[in-house]
C-alpha cells in the first residue's frame, strides 16, 4: 500500500517550520514525529488517508467535523486519535485546522 504522496507534501510544507519535525515509514502510512511523539500520519488506506493525535480533551468534538471518525486500529478504537477521509483535508484551511489541532495537543505533551 502507498500513502497519498500530495497530501504528504502538503503536510511537510505546513510542517517546514516547526523543528524536532521526524518522518517514518509505519504501518503503509508515513508518521510525523514532532518532539519525538507521534503527531500525525498520511497514508492511503480504504477507511482513511489521514490520522492526526489530537488529545481526549477535543476528541469529541472533532468527531462532529465533516470527514473526521474515530481511529481503529486493530478493532480497537483509540480515544485522541482521528482517522479522516479526503474530503476533510481537501481544503488548505481544513488541512491547516487539522495539522494545528495536532500540533497543539503535541505541544502540551511537553
Amino acid at each position: 500500500m502507498s500513502y497519498n504522496e500530495g497530501l504528504t507534501e502538503r503536510v511537510r510544507d505546513l510542517l517546514a517550520h516547526i523543528p524536532h519535525v521526524e518522518e517514518k515509514k509505519m504501518f503503509g502510512s508515513i508518521g510525523f514525529i514532532v518532539n519525538g511523539k507521534l503527531c500525525m500520519s498520511v497514508g492511503n488506506h480504504d477507511d482513511h488517508v489521514m490520522m492526526v493525535r489530537i488529545g481526549p480533551e477535543k476528541y469529541e468534538e472533532a468527531l462532529l467535523k465533516a470527514g473526521a471518525a474515530p481511529a481503529i486500529m486493530r478493532g480497537r478504537q483509540h480515544k485522541g486519535y482521528i482517522f479522516l477521509v479526503s474530503e476533510a483535508v481537501k481544503s488548505p484551511a481544513n488541512l491547516r485546522e487539522w495539522v494545528n489541532l495536532a500540533l497543539d495537543y503535541n505541544q502540551s505533551l511537553r
